[in-house]
């Protein structure tokens, strides 16, 4: 066992130690001003997702608001609340600062990955589609590089559906031990029980639970915050100020000064809205739209809620109450935050929380499974293969949750995740100029006063695309 866990820190090591961060930056840096900043030239844009009116007329497909919910649902979790916290305590106020820059860098990297995920769509015959980073490596790069969209795709399975989920269910037990006394084995049951129902309803039963959950989660933790950023309104230009300088080093309340704020702050940025790391691209592909670049721009704005939304929800919170100290980082994530959120509203406020990481946990399962359903649709199409996924996925959300150690054992999601996200980001490179391609066709539909462009599959004859997954509504 030490042998294997030396290997898996050492892929660790090579991966998010030190090349992967980089990578993934410089790389977004690159896309931002290859396509000329579309994420600020679409912003206004990405607005018109939350409206019914441009919403498919086919009752089977996902719209691009369904994936949207269910991506913001996979983004949107511990992360908002914890690593925010880990990463102000680690890296100073600044932090923060670094977080909002990789999200406004990272809108870029999600546009280009869920636009190719579009393009090199399939269809499953019953309204749906599937698609991802092993779609466009199959179809993208060709039939030769098969042995990448596998490792992509067995990548994919161990961090989300088994690892990742694990934790979830863990987080989401302890929450309710801790909070309301409630015993772990009696939360296991009722998670498990509500996750196989879901998971049995497949992607429109995702869909559907997401278009639920996700919205009162997000918007109820927003309005918190903006109560208490009301109620410190005089505040929030000196930690506004204070952010800035400390993330410019010109106010050091951390070790490292100015490297510690940029390397927590890419870090749990990146961690947080998982842009570049191919895991998104997998639910923006089921949505059913006219164009790529439309579910390109609405996962785009996934990211800038995650981050600029979400994440800024928790630092304001941490950041405007006397709970924080400078300098103090033996504190757990969860209760700095919990603690924060208790000294502006009162005692009440930390069973809001509990509830809050209740939903960001399901949420997270449900997105966390179908990345292995379509993981598994890549390596086989058989039906049994994914009732054995589903099973498992049940068994190992019941384990996180009843044991509160179970999770050492998932050493390897961090190593594996690091894998899949440079395969990702090698598949992107190469097939960036076909993204280039497509945003062109896009712009100039638009420039010709058309209002919805729309894919004509015709006009790339030398891409394989499935033309039954661009029959678009009349």
């Amino acid at each position: 066992m030490d042998i294997i866990r030396a290997f898996f820190g050492l892929i660790d090591s090579l991966t998010w130690g030190w090349a992967l961060v980089p990578i993934l930056v410089v790389f977004g840096v690159f896309i931002t001003l290859m396509t000329g900043f579309v994420q600020f030239e679409y912003f206004g844009r990405m607005f018109r997702v939350l409206s019914g009116k441009n919403q498919s007329a086919d009752p089977n497909a996902i719209s691009a608001r369904a994936a949207l919910l269910v991506s913001v649902g996979g983004r949107v979790g511990g992360g908002n609340i914890a690593g925010v916290a880990v990463a102000i305590t680690l890296g100073g106020p600044g932090a923060v600062f670094w977080m909002w820059a990789i999200a406004l860098v990272g809108m870029a990297t999600s546009l280009v990955e869920s636009s190719l995920a579009q393009l090199f769509k399939r269809s499953v015959g019953d309204g749906t589609y599937r698609g991802g980073p092993a779609s466009y490596i199959l179809f993208g790069l060709g039939k030769e590089y098969r042995w990448l969209a596998v490792l992509y795709a067995i990548c994919l399975i161990a961090a989300f559906a088994l690892g990742f989920n694990a934790f979830q269910g863990n987080t989401f037990a302890g929450a309710a031990q801790d909070s309301l006394g409630i015993d772990r084995i009696w939360t296991a049951i009722l998670l498990t029980a509500i996750t196989g129902f879901i998971v049995y309803g497949g992607i429109r039963r995702i869909a559907k639970a997401a278009d639920v959950i996700v919205p009162i989660m997000a918007l109820g933790y927003i309005a918190m915050a903006l109560i208490i950023i009301v109620l410190n309104i005089t505040a929030i230009p000196g930690v506004l100020w204070t952010i800035i300088t400390n993330a410019f080093g010109f106010e050091e309340v951390v070790g490292g000064g100015m490297g510690a704020a940029i390397a927590q702050g890419l870090r749990r940025g990146l961690f947080s809205n998982e842009a570049g790391l191919g895991s998104a691209p997998n639910v923006a592909a089921t949505a059913h739209v006219r164009h790529p670049i439309s579910q390109g721009i609405t996962q785009s704005f996934s990211v800038f809620i995650d981050t600029i939304l979400i994440c800024s929800c928790t630092a304001f919170i941490i950041l405007l109450s006397d709970v924080y100290q400078p300098g103090v980082s033996d504190i757990d994530g969860v209760v700095l935050t919990q603690q924060s959120l208790v000294s502006h509203m009162g005692e009440w406020s930390q069973y809001f929380l509990t509830f809050a990481l209740l939903l960001f946990a399901f949420s997270s399962i449900m997105y966390n499974y179908y990345l292995g359903e379509n993981a598994i649709a890549v390596m086989t199409g058989s039906p049994i293969s994914v009732h054995v996924l589903r099973i498992a996925v049940m068994g190992i959300v019941f384990l996180g949750a009843t044991a509160p150690g179970a999770t050492a054992v998932f050493f390897f999601s961090d190593p594996l995740m690091g894998i899949l996200a440079l395969v990702n980001l090698v598949a992107i490179m190469m097939l960036f100029p076909v993204a280039l391609r497509i945003l062109r066709d896009f712009r100039a539909q638009l420039k010709a006063g058309i209002e919805r462009p729309v894919l004509a599959p015709e006009k790339f004859p030398d891409l394989d695309i499935d033309p039954t997954a661009w029959q678009h509504d009349k």
